[in-house]
């Protein structure tokens, strides 16, 4: 468990690193920083590698493949100025669902496993590409984010690769329990 958190803090530093004025507050550098400024962002991407990491077969890197391909979509989405009902409840929805397949150690096929990730990824797509700062293309906005959840899906599955003892397989579960029990926080706030 202190691997975890230590990783974890590890993950947050990018985004103190732009703290300071003087960087670049838009383009690439501005989609990269999206998804570690959210903690719903954050806890769904790094789920989804934890998630992946417990399937089999293909499932393993279908699910964050249709993730990022759906991310991209619903980016597209939300840049063309279309309303979307309900897309913060869904992103707190999305971390509550993968937290809780991470909990109870649930695995799906991998059109499943494909069908739920792109689903629920389409929204934090939407709402990066309605979040896009002014000055920003979606080209270099959008690779900045998509490189940055790419990353957090492998951080994700590289946590989840830690041990393979019964220590290791109730640490995974109980952080899949915490990030469920945050997104229900999320999205009763």
């Amino acid at each position: 468990m202190k691997k975890v958190l230590i990783s974890a803090a590890a993950l947050l530093m990018p985004a103190a690193a732009f703290a300071h004025t003087g960087h670049e507050v838009s383009g690439f550098a501005a989609g990269v920083a999206h998804p570690f400024t959210g903690l719903d962002h954050l806890l769904a991407m790094l789920a989804v590698g934890l998630w992946a990491a417990r399937q089999s077969g293909t499932a393993r890197w279908a699910t964050p493949l249709a993730f990022v391909a759906m991310m991209a979509v619903g980016a597209l989405a939300g840049a063309s100025s279309l309303q979307l009902p309900f897309t913060e409840l869904m992103i707190a929805a999305s971390v509550v669902v993968f937290g809780g397949l991470i909990a109870f150690n649930l695995k799906q096929g991998a059109l499943a496993g494909a069908l739920l990730a792109g689903g629920f990824a389409f929204f934090h797509g939407f709402a990066h590409g309605v979040e896009m700062p002014a000055m920003s293309t979606l080209a270099t906005y959008g690779a900045g984010f998509l490189l940055a959840t790419a990353v957090l899906h492998a951080a994700g599955y590289a946590l989840a690769a830690f041990g393979h003892s019964k220590a290791a397989d109730i640490s995974r579960r109980v952080a899949g329990a915490v990030i469920a029990l945050t997104g229900i926080a999320l999205g009763a706030a």
